[in-house]
């Protein structure tokens, strides 16, 4: 005889006090940017955490989140909160610009390190590395790969992928760079060993042991406030080498930020070259 299966916890209601507690935390501890008229939304997602019974209600969440010196809970709410959107050769104009314009300098240095900076699930990663694998041979590059989430960045490192997931990408790619594994897709050992993952929160301050001359951070400002979008931008560029390259999501500006870039085209910006700088002495 089958056993009764235990009901799900009953969840009370998101109350107000509690989503502005959980707003200004996610705010202030990665930056997203929760507006009014979001409850909804976080009450789906953070009440999965309480229905499974590992809170009781969205005010020890916060709590636990709040007080938790391992960071631990925190991070189980922001995998929660996090929004994990991506796919193949997304704005694809970006990785034409990379392939025409930026690669042809890379090609006359022995290595170079792309940081792809909100990794997300790792299509973008694997997209940069077929596009630079084409036009980079001989394994020349690395690409840097970090995301907050946890739950992504596990997806990304694993780089298996539906084949509904790979349908945009070019059957060369898929032929060169990847192998068929039980109906889906896995990136390649010698593709997987280009890029390393690691859990990084984008306001943190960050200096990089060498400047990128590329860096990717698409579709991750438009969840931030424009405040946070000025902290983020900055730390970006001041990772940039003289020369190298911003690329940004066709939603995201720039516009209203004092960063001291240059505009380029629309979602890529470039620092500008110092008279003795990297990119002046490769061109």
């Amino acid at each position: 005889m089958r056993g009764i299966e235990p009901a799900a916890q009953a969840v009370a209601p998101l109350s107000g006090a509690d989503f502005e507690h959980i707003r200004r935390l996610a705010r202030e501890s990665f930056g997203l940017d929760l507006k009014a008229g979001k409850e909804q939304l976080v009450a789906a997602r953070l009440g999965r955490l309480l229905r499974d019974g590992r809170f009781r209600s969205y005010r020890e969440l916060y709590r636990g989140a709040a007080e938790d010196a391992t960071g631990e809970t925190l991070a189980t709410l922001i995998d929660a909160l996090a929004t994990n959107h991506t796919a193949f050769v997304r704005e694809p104009d970006h990785f034409d610009f990379l392939r025409d314009e930026v690669v042809p300098r890379l090609r006359k240095r022995g290595e170079a390190e792309v940081w792809c900076a909100a990794c997300s699930t790792g299509e973008e990663v694997w997209t940069l590395a077929c596009v630079l694998n084409d036009a980079l041979p001989g394994n020349r590059f690395r690409i840097t790969a970090t995301d907050i989430s946890r739950k992504a960045l596990a997806v990304a490192r694993r780089g298996v992928y539906s084949a509904e997931r790979c349908a945009g990408m070019p059957p060369a790619w898929v032929s060169r760079y990847f192998k068929a594994e039980n109906g889906d897709y896995s990136v390649n050992a010698a593709v997987r060993s280009q890029a390393s993952f690691s859990r990084f929160n984008l306001l943190d301050r960050f200096s990089a042991p060498r400047p990128y001359p590329v860096i990717f951070c698409r579709n991750v400002m438009i969840y931030f406030d424009a405040e946070t979008q000025h902290r983020v931008v900055l730390n970006l560029a001041a990772n940039l080498e003289p020369g190298g390259y911003l690329f940004i999501g066709h939603a995201e500006s720039l516009s209203r930020i004092a960063h001291g870039l240059e505009y380029v085209r629309p979602a890529v910006y470039r620092r500008p070259s110092k008279p003795e700088g990297v990119w002046n002495r490769l061109s």
